[in-house]
């Protein structure tokens, strides 16, 4: 825990070119034999693979989360399917070996990524930006293969520009 903090801190403090979101294939995310859900019902369209939360205000409909917005600050976890405003969802909320999707990158800063500033998206922790909610989501495994947990390491503050 002490290095994975050691290397956020890093990640966001150093210059670097930002990155794209995860490309994210719906149809190749798979949860692993040991991944838990929370069921839920969607408060708006949602594509598998979407980090999601549960809206306090809305009665608790799972939308997509967004970096940069106070009220989305708190991941649920991964919407697993793909489904429109009002059906039922499936989210999963801890997986210690998702198939994410998408290429990771296991490259410095040790493929740790976050909730990106883009409803639903995941990004680079590098690509972290002032008026962005520090959220880590998942660290890389493999290309493929990663450790879920996103409400792990949930930052409370907004970044501010250094």
């Amino acid at each position: 825990m002490k290095r994975l903090l050691s290397l956020l801190a890093l990640a966001v403090f150093s210059v670097s070119a930002p990155a794209a979101d995860l490309s994210i294939t719906a149809a190749n995310v798979l949860a692993s034999a040991n991944a838990r859900f929370q069921d839920g019902t969607a408060g708006a369209t949602l594509t598998r693979g979407m980090l999601v939360y549960a809206d306090a205000t809305d009665g608790g409909k799972i939308k997509p989360a967004d970096g940069n917005v106070l009220a989305a600050k708190g991941v649920l976890g991964m919407a697993y399917g793909d489904v429109a405003a009002g059906q039922f969802v499936r989210v999963i909320i801890d997986d210690p070996d998702l198939t994410v999707g998408a290429t990771l990158s296991l490259a410095a800063p040790g493929g740790i990524y976050v909730l990106s500033a883009t409803a639903g998206g995941i990004c680079p922790v590098a690509d972290l930006a002032a008026g962005s909610y520090p959220i880590v989501v998942l660290v890389a495994k493999s290309a493929t293969k990663a450790h879920f947990h996103p409400r792990l390491l949930q930052g409370s503050a907004v970044l501010v520009a250094p």
